[in-house]
């Protein structure tokens, strides 16, 4: 069993037996989601650290979505339920970079891709091939995009 996947059940038994009802369905939610992605396909497989943290990113980016929407649906006590979840699932998620680090990461690959020939908006597939590997997992897809557009904008 990967270490970050006993690590969450651990965290499940430690948060029954305080009765903490929030983080508890949190880390059971997880932990279905991690089994499912085990077993979808067509043989059982165990996953890495890598591929749970990307569970558990897809689940937190769930989260904030819900959060989002039911806040737009006059929903405030879901909402608030949401984000709480959410920050349970962070914990196990790694920092994530700050505006100023992705901006820097972004210019070396917008320089990189450049370099190499590629110019203007055509450019974006290239410097997402590029930047994508540095950030795995420390900024979200859509919040990387739109730094890039940015960048090969101005």
């Amino acid at each position: 069993m990967t270490t970050l996947k006993s690590r969450l059940q651990d965290d499940l038994t430690a948060a029954i037996k305080e009765r903490d009802e929030l983080r508890s369905a949190t880390l059971r939610m997880t932990l279905t989601a991690i089994t499912k992605e085990e077993v979808a396909g067509t043989s059982a497989r165990e996953l890495s650290d890598d591929e749970v943290q990307k569970v558990i990113a897809r689940e937190a980016k769930k989260r904030r979505e819900a959060a989002e929407a039911f806040a737009g649906g006059g929903r405030a006590e879901q909402a608030d339920r949401e984000r709480a979840e959410g920050e349970v699932l962070a914990r196990y998620l790694p920092q994530q970079l700050s505006d100023e680090e992705l901006e820097a990461l972004v210019g070396e690959a917008v320089a990189e891709a450049q370099a190499s020939g590629a110019e203007g908006p055509r450019a974006m597939g290239a410097v997402m091939k590029i930047v994508n590997p540095k950030v795995a997992g420390r900024a979200e897809g859509g919040r990387v995009a739109a730094v890039v557009k940015k960048r090969l904008a101005g």
